[in-house]
């Protein structure tokens, strides 16, 4: 259909609505119930489960305590995959599932048919729009990105579908569904197949999409770019938005564990720079609360040009805040940066939550907030504290061990073991065929081999052989449902609990996540907006309860693969 035709079907669609046809009746929940005219879906990169409730007496009106004092608070959220890193969760809020089911095994993985690691959401056939068309290299906290060979984005790696594309297919096109973040990652699945994404991108130093979704960029998105929005940062720094004496970790300001990332430093305040011959000028935008500012006034211009909200169909606006992420990798989460950079996305969820009051009204809008993953402390730090078995990793050791005992044991067969990339070993295929070799026998030595490296909890076998290790239950079971045979690896390796790498392609960081531990499974999930009242829940839920639960509300069928169940707080309003 060409594009004329689908904005008039689609407007067609949307007034019917708004006149009160029967097509909203269809769709909506409950009898004589309208629908949310905007469902708005929040993601704080990195924010473990009690993080808002630990600096809630620093933070002011109208942001998280807006949603502590008027919605539905699930304290006890857990995912149930192993892999938390940021497009699995990403993709398991968007589709309500596991990584098992819709295929975001990890930020990168090893891609059997084309014989070379592959990130996420590239994809050839799509290329970027943007003034500087290039695959973003500038992300030196986030190397995976540099694994992408394609100058291009598209979410077809998803394999099941998004509550964004059922919203979109109940109303036969006329939602309109959108996301943005300064992650591609953070973005991409959340639109689904069917919306709009846009992403910060830092060789650029401006918000792109792809050809997938556009042919070419949308005149607001234009305009909104050439007015310069990193002017006000350039010169700048980061400063504490309170007086350093009252925060919770006012002491913890210049670690030796810190990251000294390139001109930024370890200590308040952290200039972004800006000269022009400052090359991580915008890398160091994001590794603050400038990158969650710039997400928010786009966001905000993004309401407006497209009319989001303003009548019967419900739309659909996802936003990913990734700041958060960035300076606890950088900083650990036990950290002043940490602290205050919450304490500064709180005023910037207060500021989001009162232009959505003014533009579409927030009895009108159904909001959800809960993260990808949760994130751990700096081992140092917990040293320090008295825990002597947190420890960074050296996982290219181990694999150098293990590579050397697998080809003695084979008859000095060399190269069995391909690639490692977190948190999967994949075997080389075409050297145990060519070897003659059983390919379950060399996946389970390679495993015994590594369970014998120090540190490491269990290595799981995946390759076919439906064996269980001595592993706890609960880890392995999110081990599994972590696996896809399209994609996962040979062998999961789970390294023990707050153990991990620190090596970014040589940066070394504070803290990483990834881990199956509670650390990097808990996250808050809250429901507000749309005539919901103070709850708050302590019973055990998953982020995988969302997607369903917003299904249900609107009265539409949940995601392909939905694995969740309706929250009935929610549905009981």
């Amino acid at each position: 259909m060409k594009e004329g035709k689908r904005n008039s079907h689609a407007k067609l669609l949307r007034t019917l609505c708004a006149v009160g046809m029967a097509l909203c009746a269809t769709v909506a929940h409950a009898k004589n119930q309208q629908p949310p005219r905007l469902v708005l879906q929040v993601t704080v990169d990195a924010l473990r489960g009690d993080m808002p409730q630990r600096l809630l007496p620093n933070m002011g009106k109208g942001g998280f305590r807006y949603l502590f004092d008027n919605g539905v608070h699930y304290s006890n959220a857990h995912y149930e995959h192993a892999n938390t890193e940021t497009i699995v969760g990403h993709s398991s809020l968007a589709t309500g599932t596991t990584p098992a089911l819709h295929g975001m095994i990890g930020n990168v993985w090893f891609d059997k048919a084309a014989g070379r690691l592959v990130y996420n959401v590239e994809d050839e056939r799509y290329h970027l729009l943007s003034k500087d068309a290039d695959v973003d290299k500038s992300t030196e906290l986030d190397p995976t990105q540099r694994v992408a060979t394609a100058d291009g984005r598209s979410p077809r790696a998803l394999l099941t579908s998004t509550f964004s594309d059922e919203l979109a297919y109940a109303y036969n096109g006329a939602a309109r569904i959108f996301a943005v973040s300064v992650k591609d990652r953070g973005a991409i699945p959340l639109a689904g197949q069917t919306g709009k994404a846009f992403w910060f991108s830092k060789a650029a130093g401006q918000f792109i999409t792809s050809s997938y979704y556009y042919p070419r960029f949308p005149q607001w998105v234009m305009s909104w770019n050439n007015s310069d929005p990193l002017a006000q940062y350039r010169g700048q720094s980061w400063e504490l938005l309170k007086p350093q004496q009252d925060y919770l970790f006012s002491q913890q300001d210049e670690q030796a564990w810190e990251t000294n990332f390139p001109g930024y430093g370890i200590t308040f305040p952290h200039p972004w720079g800006g000269a022009a011959d400052d090359k991580y000028f915008t890398t160091k935008l994001t590794l603050g609360p400038a990158g969650d500012q710039l997400v928010l006034e786009f966001a905000k211009t993004l309401i407006a040009s497209e009319d989001l909200g303003q009548d019967a169909v419900p739309d659909y606006l996802s936003v990913s805040f990734s700041s958060n992420d960035y300076v606890n990798h950088l900083f650990g989460s036990s950290s002043l940066e940490a602290e205050d950079v919450l304490l500064q996305l709180d005023r910037t969820l207060a500021d989001l939550f009162s232009y959505i009051d003014k533009t579409v009204g927030l009895k009108h809008t159904l909001i959800v907030l809960s993260a990808d993953h949760g994130t751990p402390d700096a081992p140092p730090y917990l040293n320090q504290s008295g825990d002597q078995n947190a420890s960074y990793y050296d996982m290219a050791a181990c694999m150098q061990t293990v590579d050397a005992g697998v080809a003695q044991a084979f008859g000095d067969a060399q190269g069995l073991l391909g690639e490692f990339s977190h948190p999967y070993i994949y075997l080389d295929q075409a050297v145990i065929k060519a070897q003659k070799l059983d390919k379950k026998a060399v996946a389970q030595l390679a495993a015994s081999l590594v369970e014998q490296c120090q540190g490491i909890s269990a290595a799981i076998v995946t390759a076919g052989t439906g064996e269980t290790s001595s592993l706890n239950p609960v880890v392995e079971k999110r081990v599994w449902n972590n696996y896809n045979p399209r994609r996962s690896g040979d062998i999961h390796v789970v390294l023990d609990s707050n153990v991990y790498v620190n090596d970014f392609d040589g940066l070394m960081v504070a803290a990483t996540h990834g881990s199956p531990w509670n650390y990097d499974t808990f996250v808050p999930v809250f429901f507000a907006g749309y005539g919901l009242t103070k709850e708050s829940v302590s019973r055990r839920v998953t982020p995988y309860d969302i997607a369903p639960t917003l299904s249900a509300l609107l009265g539409i069928k949940p995601p392909s693969g939905s694995v969740g169940n309706p929250l009935d707080e929610v549905l009981a309003r």
